[in-house]
């Protein structure tokens, strides 16, 4: 059940992340969920905004604040097609989002397990349950097909 539930959610999750692809920034999806029901959705906006934190777990932690009226996000859970980054390990903890469950690992720039495991550390004030590899060659498939037509434009130009 619990993995049906996470696929369903990771699948909305894309969904955000298809939007971004579709405007031209890097596609990353995000959504939070509060009692099987989503409360947030983000993708990332950094180019369209010209914001560095417009992240899209940020995007998606901010609108659930605002459907909860509150900076706590107790019970609520972040679905995320990417490892999230140090930025956005800090605000999945200093929300208190209780589980994290993301698609696939970033090398460069992955905070939950690649880089560090920001989400899980002790000395943390919050910790917060990690799950990962739901949809993991969707969640992938999608950045390698962004990059690739990315570098495909860069030589054309």
């Amino acid at each position: 059940m619990t993995q049906r539930r996470d696929e369903m959610f990771m699948n909305a999750a894309l969904v955000e992340a298809q939007k971004a692809y579709l405007i031209g920034e890097v596609p990353i999806g995000a959504v939070v969920v509060k009692d099987n029901q989503i409360i947030g959705r983000g993708h990332n906006l950094r180019e369209h905004l010209n914001d560095g934190i417009a992240h899209a777990e940020v995007m998606a932690i901010e609108e659930a604040c605002r459907y909860l009226e509150s900076w706590r996000l107790i019970d609520c859970e972040l679905y995320v097609t990417i490892e999230p980054c140090l930025m956005c390990a800090g605000a999945i903890v200093n929300s208190r989002i209780d589980r994290v469950v993301f698609g696939a690992r970033d090398s460069k720039a992955g905070a939950v397990r690649s880089l560090y495991r920001a989400l899980e550390d002790s000395r943390l004030n919050h910790q917060v349950a990690v799950f990962e590899g739901v949809r993991q060659s969707a969640c992938s498939q999608i950045m390698k097909d962004f990059f690739k037509a990315a570098r495909k434009r860069k030589r054309q130009k």
